[in-house]
């Protein structure tokens, strides 16, 4: 057996150090997911954290093994907005000045919740487009004011608070656990959970979940070393980074049974699924897992499973994109550039003999140009199932229309929609 660099009494005293600092979260029976899946699937509510995340147990574990002279000298650190939160809580409870890093793009609500955690104790700043750019920040600003870095992810004791989770969900569980699914970003948490099942449940398959746009970890594992990403997608905010940590890597080779991708768009029908199915609200990292579960429905049958649910910080201004990901994924909603005749009844005649009785026009731009015979419009249309999108365009053909389909040209796409 691999010996790992975390052991279980590392995670037993990073648990001692969190008492009255982190919740000890349920893990909750959920009725409905198992009905779906036909297995026993329990939540770990990591979403229930004052925080509303698991981040708080990795960055305040880090920052009360440091001396009172490192403490007295400020910290620093870089986040998408969880670890943030984590980080400005513990400075206030540790009384020690600190400064945050976080990408433009960061949901204000996330943004908002750090200025509250971290009161005086606290500033922010926000540069770049992705956790990494302003990581890059964070780190030169650690070193030339001589600051201890406290990062997301890739240290050990930040490894060994996230690894009291999967302390808590063997203690809480009434049975073996078969699988685990856990959400990857810099692979801190896996790294910590996987640590301690493979020596307390070496049975457990531990399977990590990315997006489809952020294949950090997944990327990593099939090359060997750690990959650096030349884009993401970094909609999944909390689980979305160019490059994972050697640590962390080290550590997840040794743990990790499987990685499976999740596509955006599916994320965001899981993040409805939640709310109106069950009445949670979780951010797009926190649905991961339980969107990972369609990929895995034959191996979980009959099982015991966790999908932990790592954050519920959903800004609300994001609930339209979300809606918009979530039909698109799903084949409901379909964007055309088409070139409607300049005649007077055009736009009447596609709406009597081409759009059908449930369909709907969600959006439509037109100018008409009297130089010429006909002129593009953009029209979205919402289709009630999947399968009236093919009767859609077999009346297309049918009636003769000029069309161009945008959805699956992405430059297009993102251009004009």
């Amino acid at each position: 057996m691999t010996t790992l660099p975390l052991s279980i009494e590392a995670i037993y005293q990073a648990r001692v150090r969190l008492r009255g600092i982190a919740e000890h979260t349920p893990l909750m029976h959920n009725y409905h997911l198992s009905e779906q899946y036909s297995c026993q699937l329990q939540l770990k509510r990591e979403d229930l954290q004052v925080v509303r995340s698991y981040k708080i147990r990795g960055a305040y574990n880090k920052m009360a093994s440091l001396t009172p002279q490192q403490l007295q000298q400020g910290v620093v650190c870089a986040s998408a907005g969880n670890h943030a939160q984590g980080f400005a809580l513990a400075c206030q409870k540790l009384g020690t000045k600190g400064k945050v890093y976080m990408p433009s793009v960061t949901p204000k609500q996330k943004v908002k919740k750090v200025k509250l955690f971290g009161k005086e104790w606290v500033e922010t700043v926000l540069l770049g487009d992705t956790f990494d750019d302003a990581y890059q920040e964070a780190l030169a600003d650690a070193k030339a004011n001589g600051k201890a870095f406290i990062h997301p992810f890739d240290d050990l004791h930040t490894i060994e608070g996230q690894g009291t989770v999967g302390l808590e969900i063997l203690e809480d569980s009434k049975s073996a656990i078969d699988y685990v699914f856990c959400a990857v970003g810099g692979g801190g948490l896996i790294s910590g959970l996987g640590s301690y099942f493979r020596q307390l449940s070496p049975h457990t398959k531990i399977i990590g979940v990315e997006p489809k746009g952020a294949p950090a970890m997944y990327k990593s594992l099939k090359a060997g070393h750690p990959v650096t990403l030349s884009t993401i997608d970094s909609f999944v905010d909390g689980a979305a980074v160019r490059r994972v940590g050697d640590t962390t890597f080290e550590i997840a080779q040794h743990v990790i049974d499987d990685m499976v991708l999740v596509p955006e768009g599916k994320v965001c029908s899981t993040i409805l699924q939640l709310y109106n199915e069950e009445g949670i609200v979780v951010e797009p990292a926190g649905a991961l897992t339980i969107a990972a579960l369609d990929y895995y429905q034959a191996q979980i049958k009959g099982k015991n499973v966790v999908c932990l649910v790592g954050g519920g910080n959903n800004d609300i201004t994001r609930t339209e994109e979300i809606k918009e990901r979530s039909l698109l994924y799903e084949g409901l909603k379909h964007y055309f550039i088409i070139r409607f005749p300049q005649r007077s009844g055009a736009l009447r005649d596609f709406l009597n003999d081409v759009l059908g009785p449930n369909d709907d026009i969600t959006h439509f731009e037109y100018t008409k140009k009297h130089n010429r015979d006909s002129g593009p419009a953009l029209v979205g249309i919402q289709v009630p199932h999947h399968d009236d999108y093919e009767r859609l365009m077999e009346r297309m053909q049918e009636q003769h229309i000029d069309y161009q389909t945008l959805n699956d040209s992405r430059m297009l796409f993102e251009l004009l929609v």
